[in-house]
């Protein structure tokens, strides 16, 4: 027979807690006081921070994942603080985004759970061939450093917002508070960059800087902006939300056009058309077949015209100005305009470099450091740099083509492509008037950015990146766990059922 002892009590009485913690306490206390004596450093103090966040990581998922939207609009660049530093991250969003990626490896690995339904659906499956194949042509960069830096970067926006956001999203309320924890703070940025332009009378200039050190220009500022007006204005004209909100909604879009108008952004101002041609697209349920045959036919008349666009182009001489009328003339003057001019140079840069790079390109976030040799005098602008440490490519498909070769290019036009057809197909599939108007807006918001990125690229910067694979995330959680469970009920049944919490 065999006795079973009785487990041992290792717990710690009320009295040895305490005396634990004020030990603990006097150790801190003690070397942060070395530190700062010795060494004049006060980084020690972060410790109990860092402790916090590392433990809430663990057990609170969904709070640090929403808490760290809400302090996206107001991250900055750790080099506005230390400008000498080897590395730029934005604080403190991005160690946030870090510690949530590792904690949820970490988390798959041991538990070995994970919803298969999401790893098979088509978006999911996409999504994992784009980082595999950037993760291959890391190991063929020219510079393999900056190629995994860049590479890590994506990871962390895709990992927590993308495959951690839409087990975040099956809670219909965690949907709500993402888009208002950025939307809110982000109004308030926007009233203190346009009473800071008011100084200097909304000067077109001054206006393109006058956002840092939040955002580095005007350009991402807009794309950021334009992002969230529709939702914004699906929510306030929604009669299935309730009117307060429908009026708080209604004023921050006000705050949002405002600033969109003042952020003098033309490519911004472009994709909102783009995202009322896509509302119009799912509330006439134009055909996916007829809108791709025009976009086709579209692409396929400009190929073909363009000797004569370009003739008419050239002989627009209207410059970029505080003037709206004359802003708007100016998108299309590739003659004089400054901004237009240098974009064209990039782009041509990263054509040269995908033809003498085309299968793997020069690697992920290499650009910047590669296309000074691929400029022509003749191209070059008042603005250009001999050592061509200006920035990207200015275009999102073209910067994939020069970094990860034609299958970068082609991996991430495809991501684009399914997002728009999940989107449209699940839009025509619900019932629920509240979860169309997500859906509509999640994909209106994308499609600003899907034109935005044939002028600037920006998914690397945590202000565009993680709204960007947040949208796509929601669209893939109410197509799996909305969509389909409303198709296995009456539809007189649909508004009162919704997934469990």
């Amino acid at each position: 027979m065999k006795v079973v002892e009785s487990p041992r009590k290792n717990k710690l009485t009320p009295k040895a807690k305490i005396i634990t913690f004020y030990a603990l306490a006097a150790v801190f206390i003690i070397i942060d006081c070395f530190l700062i004596a010795k060494y004049q450093t006060y980084a020690f103090n972060l410790l109990p921070v860092a402790l916090i966040v590392i433990g809430a990581i663990f057990f609170a998922f969904d709070r640090v994942l929403l808490f760290s939207v809400m302090c996206i609009p107001f991250s900055i660049p750790i080099k506005v603080f230390y400008p000498d530093m080897g590395f730029n991250i934005d604080i403190p969003t991005e160690p946030l985004f870090v510690g949530v990626m590792l904690i949820f490896i970490l988390k798959l690995l041991i538990e070995h759970k994970y919803d298969r339904k999401i790893l098979k659906h088509p978006l999911s499956v996409m999504v994992i061939l784009y980082i595999l194949w950037h993760l291959v042509t890391v190991c063929t960069s020219t510079m393999p450093l900056v190629s995994l830096k860049s590479w890590l970067a994506s990871l962390w926006f895709i990992l927590p917002f993308f495959f951690l956001g839409i087990l975040l999203f099956k809670k219909e309320k965690n949907i709500y508070r993402f888009f208002f924890l950025y939307i809110v703070p982000f109004s308030a940025l926007i009233i203190i960059t346009l009473v800071k332009h008011s100084a200097y009378n909304f000067d077109q200039h001054i206006g393109n800087g006058i956002m840092n050190p939040f955002f580095n220009d005007h350009t991402s500022y807009g794309a950021a902006i334009a992002m969230f007006i529709p939702f914004l204005l699906g929510f306030s004209l929604n009669r299935e939300v309730n009117w307060k909100w429908r009026i708080v909604s209604a004023v921050l879009l006000a705050i949002f056009i405002t600033g969109l108008i003042f952020s003098y952004t033309r490519a911004a101002w472009i994709s909102l058309f783009g995202a009322l041609a896509m509302f119009l697209i799912l509330k006439l349920k134009i055909s996916n077949k007829i809108v791709f045959a025009l976009i086709i036919i579209g692409i396929g008349g400009f190929v073909l015209m363009q000797d004569k666009i370009l003739i008419k182009m050239e002989g627009n001489k209207v410059e970029s100005s505080t003037d709206f009328s004359k802003h708007i003339k100016s998108i299309s003057n590739i003659t004089s305009d400054a901004s237009n001019l240098e974009r064209i140079n990039r782009w041509n840069c990263a054509i040269r470099m995908f033809k003498e790079k085309p299968v793997f390109g020069w690697g992920p976030g290499t650009y910047q450091f590669k296309y000074a040799p691929f400029q022509h005098s003749d191209e070059k602008t008042i603005i250009s740099t001999n050592a061509g440490d200006g920035g990207n490519a200015h275009s999102d498909y073209l910067g994939s083509l020069a970094e990860s070769g034609l299958l970068g290019m082609l991996n991430y036009i495809l991501v684009c492509i399914i997002i728009y057809i999940t989107g449209t197909r699940t839009y025509h599939r619900l019932k629920d008037k509240k979860l169309r108007m997500i859906v509509a807006s999640a994909l209106c918001g994308l499609v600003t950015y899907f034109i935005h990125g044939l002028l600037n690229n920006f998914l690397d910067i945590d202000k565009i990146a993680v709204p960007f694979w947040a949208f796509a995330a929601m669209i893939v959680t109410i197509d799996l766990f909305y969509a389909k469970k409303e198709d296995e009920i009456p539809a007189e049944n649909v508004v009162q059922d919704k997934p469990e919490e």
